[in-house]
């Protein structure tokens, strides 16, 4: 096949860019979309993808289309609780999996997804978008040029004002997968691990709590060992946020627009010091790393490939997670363990 057929299992918001980078990736099709609420599922293709209204089918059930033959793949946008029950439901169906960050909220979830991969000989990845802007190997090509020495630090901030639209980031406590840490923290600590390349030791960070439970900012330190730290701020009270910035023995570095939307004013930057007084600046042209991340995983399956993005990647990752939410609860340093 020159295509990977796709179907999108939930019409969650992330619709809005997914739905469209699959009609748009050269090597995908989009095949059916669907969704548990009446005509939710048409909605969303109506909204995001109407010239696809004659190609693509809707369903008003999730269950139908994992039955469907003519589905290669699916992407997964549900709750962040559900993740891992429908990953599983559909490589038993036989199908590969996309699954939208986090995704699992428990790493034991995270462990049942990979047996049930290898079982069922099913590719699967969890959706972090932004590592496929090429930017981000710009910034490793700056890094390795010893312009900015030895990486000791790190941060990664993202937030940005909650809408009345988005509440519902917030109407689930930690545990059920709510909250900023659940919805943008993912971002920020797989970017601090993508910074240093090594596996995080230790964590320790503080929150503030919605009355539902869930967490509205949360800011915190990781440990990678040998005094290496990164700092992450994520927060739905504070002005838009989407960077990171990577401090040297020798300078440091800046990745001004990370996990921006495609489409927004914003251009991807990167700039960088040095002690000696230099200094450097490069722009971007957009980059839909939506698409990207689709061109990405489709051709993993259609030619046997292996994702970029690991399930030992995706474990470390919850892992890392868990600790930070356990820190904030109890106010104390909690090691990572995987």
């Amino acid at each position: 096949m020159s295509k990977l057929r796709w179907g999108i299992l939930g019409a969650a918001r992330v619709n809005e860019r997914l739905l469209p980078a699959i009609v748009d990736a050269h090597n995908a099709e989009l095949v059916a979309i669907a969704s548990r609420r009446a005509g939710a599922a048409q909605e969303t293709l109506l909204k995001y993808a109407p010239h696809m209204a004659q190609q693509v089918q809707t369903l008003d059930a999730l269950e139908p289309l994992l039955e469907r033959s003519d589905i290669d793949a699916i992407y997964i946008p549900l709750a962040n609780h559900e993740h891992a029950e429908w990953a599983i439901k559909a490589m038993q169906a036989g199908k590969h999996v996309l699954i939208e960050k986090p995704m699992a909220i428990k790493l034991e979830d995270i462990q049942a997804i990979a047996h049930a991969a290898e079982k069922y000989q099913r590719q699967v990845m969890e959706g972090f978008m932004y590592r496929f802007h090429p930017q981000h190997q710009r910034v490793k090509e700056i890094v390795a040029s010893g312009k900015i020495g030895d990486v000791r630090f790190a941060k990664a901030s993202y937030s940005f004002m909650m809408r009345p639209a988005r509440m519902y980031r917030l109407a689930h406590h930690t545990d059920m997968g709510g909250g900023a840490m659940w919805d943008i923290g993912p971002y920020a600590v797989h970017t601090l691990r993508h910074c240093f390349e090594q596996d995080p030791l230790s964590v320790v960070a503080s929150a503030k709590y919605a009355e539902s439970g869930a967490d509205i900012t949360t800011s915190g330190i990781i440990d990678f060992g040998d005094g290496r730290r990164g700092h992450f701020d994520t927060s739905f009270e504070c002005s838009r946020q989407s960077e990171y910035t990577l401090i040297g023995t020798k300078g440091g570095l800046k990745c001004h627009t990370v996990w921006q939307l495609p489409g927004t004013n914003d251009v991807p930057v990167i700039s960088w010091w040095s002690e000696d007084g230099s200094r450097g600046e490069e722009i971007y042209p957009a980059s839909n790393h939506f698409v990207l991340e689709i061109e990405h995983f489709s051709d993993c399956v259609l030619n046997n490939k292996s994702p970029l993005l690991t399930l030992q990647d995706a474990r470390i990752n919850c892992a890392t997670i868990e600790a930070v939410l356990q820190s904030a609860a109890t106010g104390q340093r909690v090691d990572i363990r995987v």
